[in-house]
């Protein structure tokens, strides 16, 4: 009978059918994936964060500045316990009924509790050079990854032609490079999860969880089985086009309008080919048609498909944002940014206060 740890690891599991874990013993000059490396992605996220609230403040704020990003002015709410309460306790817009019930405890009129309201969650709306540092951030690290990324891949034969991918699997040994490389994406996907309750919350915030779980699980998994080279290929085509968006919102906050639609519809192009050709072709032609099943490489195409379908849904919206506004003339906005009251109400509000 086996124990639990037995059963988690049994080798049918895990592996191809006539193939176990002894296929894959380390020796003096070849090394395999072993899981418990992966431990090493908790102390990797925390450094990574800690790396992320350095250069934010060293790096991404000057820069911000020095480029013209700032936070525009907003009305100042006056203190009053019982608007507070009923906006941290129920709710940040209140209804009909509710703006008349606290008008009366107030002793204000219906329009200034409507306009409190208003103001009040401007106060909390994400400045501009949050999302400026943030974005920074992101694009340093996606760019550092996939340059380095395709540095690690270049000279390497199964990079070029996917079906040496599979060539003598599972015994693939490990090179070192490649398994840092590995832990680097674990750690900055874990530290992504760690922080997404303090980042800017954007529209699609529930996807976004969705994907670093999918992503999380598709790494660890496939470390463990030894798939590191299917999963070089498939994290390399998911930061090709990663770093470019973080690009263009930059330039969006610095109010770079032309260029950043330019880089806009560059990013646009190369999300679509990388996500929605490339993928697919490289994750089902490869792997699911000419691969033997097993139940994690049934896992592993369940998590594709989701990623898959994620895919789908940012490249509609992706679409959306392109001929709403930059064919039609619209007035731009992020298309997952968290929107809420426009940036003219809250200019008239000032005009009046002043």
């Amino acid at each position: 009978r086996m124990g639990l740890s037995e059963w988690l690891w049994y080798h049918k599991y895990w592996l191809p059918p006539g193939a176990t874990w002894e296929d894959m013993k380390d020796s003096a000059d070849m090394h395999y994936p072993q899981p418990q490396d992966l431990l090493l992605c908790i102390p990797g996220a925390l450094l990574l964060i800690i790396v992320r609230c350095i250069f934010e403040r060293t790096v991404a704020l000057p820069l911000g500045r020095r480029l013209g990003v700032s936070d525009k002015l907003r009305p100042k709410v006056q203190p009053n316990a019982t608007l507070e309460g009923f906006y941290v306790l129920l709710g940040r817009t209140p209804k009909e009924g509710d703006l008349i019930s606290l008008a009366k405890q107030s002793d204000l009129p219906v329009k200034k509790v409507e306009t409190w309201f208003r103001h009040r969650r401007a106060q909390d709306r994400p400045r501009l050079m949050k999302k400026f540092c943030e974005a920074s951030w992101r694009f340093t690290f996606y760019f550092t990854s996939f340059f380095s990324g395709l540095a690690l891949l270049y000279d390497k034969p199964w990079f070029w032609d996917h079906t040496v991918c599979w060539l003598r699997f599972p015994q693939q040994p490990l090179p070192p490079t490649l398994g840092w490389f590995y832990l680097l994406e674990l750690s900055f996907y874990c530290s992504l999860v760690a922080t997404l309750p303090f980042d800017v919350k954007r529209k699609d915030f529930k996807e976004q969880i969705i994907h670093h779980i999918a992503t999380i699980t598709l790494i660890f998994v496939s470390y463990c089985a030894n798939l590191v080279r299917f999963g070089m290929i498939v994290m390399l085509l998911h930061d090709a086009s990663d770093y470019i968006l973080e690009l263009a919102k930059m330039l969006h906050y610095m109010k770079w309008k032309w260029v950043c639609e330019a880089v806009f519809i560059v990013f646009a192009v190369v999300f679509i080919i990388s996500r929605l050709v490339l993928f697919p072709l490289i994750t089902y032609y490869y792997f699911v048609t000419k691969f033997q099943l097993f139940l994690i490489s049934c896992v592993i195409n369940t998590f594709l498909m989701i990623l898959q379908l994620l895919h789908v849904f940012w490249s509609y919206l992706i679409i959306q944002m392109i001929f709403s506004v930059i064919l039609h003339g619209a007035k731009r906005k992020d298309a997952r940014s968290d929107t809420e009251e426009s940036d003219r109400s809250e200019a008239e509000d000032l005009a009046k206060n002043k």
